[in-house]
């Protein structure tokens, strides 16, 4: 379901500088747009592929789906949001053609990864940048916000009640009830996870010990398989708090902590407001491996800090021959100024004008 978010989708497309326009075609017979407003070409490619991984971007991947199977009569892309682990271990397995996980490929993992890639390596393309909202369900507190010692304290055990001192101070003058805390984390192993432990470890050390990782290591809580299954035991359950995508939060009717950031503000998450942190984000990765790496610490005036980047991990060389097109034309897409706008209606944020560029060029580069 899209979501109509107009006035923070304005400001947003505006930060990104993101032009609407048609993305070309090489090789192959323009498809006609439908009257959604859908681009008017794409690189149309035959077949079935298949994917997994990422449970933050099936939202995104799904509308690219849709867009491009309309387009491209013949074409079918499967995506299983299994998580970020699993899809990683598809696609050493060899049975996803590309894989979605919300971080990198681990130390180990990587040669792993490239020896599925004959003649090549496993590169990283940053597709989609999705917020991750705090999200809470206690009643009769509304506007709640947490400095990230708070929210580590929190999700450490170390602060278990509402009314705790930590929130009171976070929270002048509002009116805290005695209820417990309930925790909330995935269970299964997250991408999603592995940004939220990595803000916490990067913005409160000194109360956050659990270092970063895809799977969850603090004690206590209760674990929920799936971004939508997080969002559900939030929604179910008076005095719980989690983590999740802002497209997950948003559909779920969540609400939404304003976050600490470096500059010393609370701020909401908004389209805007993750625009700011996104602006700062740089590709760190090397040659075609486009891996990129943001500041927790941001201290951008009003910017949101938890953001986090989705990756599509493909071969840079050894597709198979019967998928080689079909990845690179659905890809393309993802990555076209068109893919990218299709986004902000959807609780993600578009990428960078820079970094879309660089993403476009090297898919067009896969063999």
């Amino acid at each position: 379901m899209k979501l109509q978010r107009h006035g923070t989708i304005a400001c947003l497309a505006l930060a990104t500088a993101l032009a609407v326009s048609a993305c070309g075609s090489d090789n192959n017979e323009p498809t006609e747009a439908s009257a959604s407003g859908s681009p008017a070409a794409a690189d149309c490619a035959t077949g079935t592929i298949n994917a997994q991984g990422s449970s933050a971007q099936k939202n995104a991947v799904d509308e690219w789906r849709k867009a491009y199977q309309q387009m491209c009569a013949g074409s079918t892309i499967n995506y299983e949001p299994s998580g970020s682990g699993a899809g990683i271990q598809a696609f050493i397995a060899g049975t996803a053609d590309f894989a979605g996980s919300d971080s990198a490929l681990k130390e180990e993992e990587q040669p792993q990864a490239d020896a599925k890639c004959v003649g090549g390596k496993a590169i990283h393309l940053p597709m989609v940048i999705g917020p991750v909202a705090v999200v809470y369900n206690v009643s009769g507190l509304d506007n709640l916000q947490l400095k990230p010692a708070t929210l580590a304290k929190i999700f450490a055990g170390k602060v278990t009640k509402w009314d705790a001192a930590e929130i009171k101070a976070d929270n002048p003058g509002a009116t805290l009830p005695s209820t417990t805390i309930q925790t909330v984390h995935r269970s299964d192993e997250s991408g999603t996870t592995d940004n939220f432990t990595d803000f916490l470890g990067k913005t409160a050390e000194a109360d956050w010990t659990f270092g970063k990782g895809k799977a969850w290591k603090a004690p206590g809580g209760t674990g929920a398989a799936k971004s939508d299954g997080v969002a559900s035991a939030v929604k179910q359950a008076d005095g719980s708090i989690s983590y999740v995508e802002m497209s997950y939060a948003e559909n779920g009717g969540l609400k939404m902590a304003k976050i600490g950031n470096g500059a010393g503000e609370f701020a909401a998450l908004t389209a805007e407001s993750a625009a700011k942190t996104i602006g700062g984000a740089q590709v760190t990765g090397q040659g075609d491996d486009l891996k990129m790496s943001i500041d927790f610490n941001t201290k951008e005036a009003g910017a949101y800090p938890i953001v986090l980047v989705t990756y599509e991990i493909v071969c840079s060389k050894g597709l198979a021959a019967d998928k080689l097109a079909l990845v690179k034309g659905f890809l393309s897409y993802a990555a076209s100024t068109e893919g990218q706008a299709d986004l902000t209606e959807l609780g993600y944020a578009p990428l960078p004008e820079t970094v879309r560029t660089k993403v476009e060029a090297t898919v067009k580069t896969l063999a």
